[in-house]
């Protein structure tokens, strides 16, 4: 019963909601006639330049974020400690040397 009453209050809801949408598309679908005309106070041109500048600055945080992610990974000496155990998996804190290894029994550069 109580499903019946919530899938009619539902229909009901979405049938308002959808009515109330097509009275504001039939009013937004209206374009402006000239292309310099101001929307909200604003010409075309200084909405393109805005928006041209928003995603520039969008670019430049895309960047300083891949060049934060590709940092080096400091050397570790022999016999240091290379990694962590978390479970079953190993996490790296360093490099090994030119010609050493991480030993993932001991975790360190042998």
């Amino acid at each position: 019963m109580e499903s019946v009453r919530a899938v009619v209050y539902l229909s009901v809801c979405l049938s308002v909601l959808t009515s109330l949408c097509q009275g504001q598309r039939s009013a937004d679908s209206q374009l402006p006639s000239a292309p310099d005309e101001s929307i909200l106070g604003l010409t075309t041109n200084e909405l393109a330049e805005a928006l041209q500048g928003l995603l520039d600055e969008a670019d430049s945080r895309v960047a300083l974020s891949v060049e934060k992610k590709a940092s080096v990974i400091p050397r570790c000496d022999v016999g240091e400690r290379c990694a962590m155990k978390h479970g079953p998996r190993i996490g790296r804190l360093c490099d090994c040397l030119r010609g050493t290894a991480c030993n993932t029994f001991f975790l360190r550069c042998y």
